[in-house]
C-alpha cells in the first residue's frame, strides 16, 4: 500500500497541474502552492514563540478546529497559531482569518517535504482535525516526538485502517499521541484494531463552533429586508440535483422569499440556478444596487462565509447534498438556530443527522414530490414547526462541551507551557 501512496502522492500535483489550465479550483490548488518554503522561511525565520500548528483539509474541519485554536491563543496568548489547509475551498474563504498568525497550504506529503516543512516550523503542538491522514507528515512528527492529536476523528468500518489491508493506514494512527473521536461507535471500531488505548470520546467540536457563530448575533440588513415578513426557505450549500428537487415548489410559491445558496459559486454554476429559479437576484446585485426589482422572491447568494450566520432569518432550512454520494452538508449550522430542517436521502455518513431525524428535528425526502409535501405541511403546521425547530436547537445545546474535554487533556498533559 506504501507504494500507491507514493504514487498518487507523486501523481496528484501532476494532475492539479494539467486540471489547472481549466479548472479554477485546481488553479488556486497549484497557484497557492508556489515559493511555499521561500514565504516559510520568511515567516519563520524572525518567529521566536513556540508554535501550534493545525491542519485542516477544508473549511468544514476549520469550523470543527477554530474554537479549539481560538481557546489555545486565549489561554497561551505567546504561542504561534499556524493554520494550514489543503483545499483552496477552506484556504481562499479563511486566508485571513485572525485566529492564526500565519495561513498558508499544507505542501504535498513526500518525504523530503514533511522534514523541511517541520524544520522550518519547529511545531510545539500539532493538531490535525477529522480526515486528513498524511503519512510522511505523520510519521515525522512521531519521529520528532512531538504531541499530535487527532480532533473530533470519525470512524467507519468502510474507511480502510479496517480492511485486511489496511495495514499501512493502522501505521498512521499509530502516529498520533491521542485521537479524540465524536462518538462511541468510532472508539468500538478502533478498539478492534487495538487503538483505543490512546483514543477517547470528546464529541464534535462542530456544536461548539456553530454555538460561537450563532451566540456573535452578525446582522445583515439587506438580508432582513428581502425576508421582510415572508416564511422564508434558505437552501444551504446546495448541488444541481437539490435545485432540480426544489425548482417546482420555488418558482410556484411567490408568497415566500427563497435564498438560495448553491455549494460551488462559479460562474456556470450561478448560471444554473439563474435558469432552474424564476424571479431571482444575486446577492452581489441586491449589494449594488440595494434595490429588489418587483416580483423577485429569490435571492442567489454568490459569495462564501455567510451561509452560517444567515441561517438564522429561516423559518425552513434545507440542506444540500443529500441527492449525492458524499451526503449532506452541515446541518448543525441551521440547527444551532432552533430550525426545522429538511434534505435529501443520503445522510447516513452524519451521525448529527440520523439523531436529528429520530429527534423528528429534521425530515429526509426521496424526490421533489416529496419535498414539496414536506415543505407544504410544516408551513402548514405551525406545531410541528415550532417543535421540530425546539428539538433542533436544543439538540445542539446538548451535544456541546467537546472544546473544553481536549483542552482539559492538553492542560493535564502539560502539552503546552505559559
Amino acid at each position: 500500500m506504501r507504494l500507491f501512496y507514493r504514487l498518487f502522492v507523486w501523481l496528484y500535483p501532476k494532475a492539479a497541474w494539467l486540471l489547472s489550465f481549466y479548472n479554477p479550483k485546481a488553479a488556486l490548488w497549484v497557484r497557492g502552492r508556489r515559493y511555499q518554503f521561500r514565504k516559510l522561511h520568511t515567516v519563520f525565520h524572525k518567529n521566536d514563540r513556540p508554535v501550534v500548528w493545525m491542519h485542516c483539509s477544508s473549511l468544514g474541519e476549520f469550523e470543527q478546529g477554530k474554537p479549539l485554536l481560538e481557546s489555545i491563543r486565549q489561554q497561551y496568548p505567546h504561542y504561534f497559531m499556524l493554520l494550514t489547509f489543503f483545499s483552496p475551498s477552506g484556504y481562499e474563504v479563511r486566508k485571513n482569518d485572525p485566529v492564526a498568525d500565519h495561513i498558508c497550504y499544507l505542501p504535498m506529503d513526500r518525504p523530503y517535504t514533511a522534514q523541511k516543512f517541520l524544520n522550518i516550523v519547529q511545531p510545539s503542538l500539532v493538531l490535525f482535525v477529522k480526515y486528513e491522514y498524511w503519512f510522511y507528515y505523520l510519521n515525522e512528527i512521531k519521529e520528532r516526538n512531538i504531541p499530535l492529536l487527532l480532533i473530533s476523528g470519525v470512524f467507519r468500518e468502510d474507511q480502510p485502517f479496517f480492511k485486511w489491508y489496511g495495514g499501512f493506514y493502522r501505521k498512521m494512527l499509530q502516529c498520533f499521541t491521542h485521537l479524540f473521536v465524536q462518538n462511541k461507535a468510532s472508539l468500538l471500531r478502533l478498539e478492534q484494531i487495538g487503538t483505543a488505548n490512546k483514543a477517547s470520546i470528546s464529541g464534535d467540536t462542530r456544536f461548539d463552533r456553530v454555538i460561537q457563530i450563532a451566540d456573535t448575533f452578525p446582522s445583515f440588513e439587506l438580508i432582513e429586508q428581502f425576508c421582510n415578513q415572508y416564511p422564508v426557505i434558505i437552501a444551504g450549500s446546495t448541488w444541481t440535483d437539490d435545485d432540480e428537487a426544489l425548482d417546482h415548489f420555488v418558482n410556484h410559491h411567490p408568497d415566500i422569499r427563497f435564498i438560495i445558496a448553491p455549494h460551488d459559486i462559479d460562474e456556470d454554476r450561478l448560471k444554473e440556478c439563474e435558469k432552474l429559479y424564476t424571479h431571482t437576484i444575486r446577492y452581489s446585485i441586491l449589494k449594488e444596487t440595494k434595490q429588489l426589482p418587483e416580483g423577485v422572491h429569490v435571492l442567489i447568494m454568490d459569495n462564501m462565509g455567510m451561509l452560517s450566520s444567515i441561517y438564522r432569518y429561516a423559518t425552513i432550512a434545507y440542506i444540500g447534498g443529500g441527492f449525492g454520494d458524499d451526503g449532506i452538508h452541515n446541518a448543525l449550522e441551521a440547527a444551532v438556530f432552533y430550525k426545522p430542517l429538511v434534505f435529501g436521502p443520503v445522510y447516513d455518513k452524519y451521525t448529527e443527522a440520523i439523531e436529528l431525524v429520530e429527534r423528528e428535528a429534521a425530515f429526509s425526502i426521496e424526490d421533489a414530490l416529496e419535498l414539496e409535501d414536506q415543505l407544504a405541511v410544516l408551513l402548514s403546521d405551525s406545531t410541528l414547526l415550532e417543535q421540530a425547530g425546539r428539538a433542533a436547537g436544543t439538540y445542539v445545546k446538548e451535544k456541546s462541551g467537546a472544546c473544553n474535554k481536549i483542552m482539559d487533556y492538553i492542560q493535564a498533559k502539560r502539552l503546552l507551557t505559559n
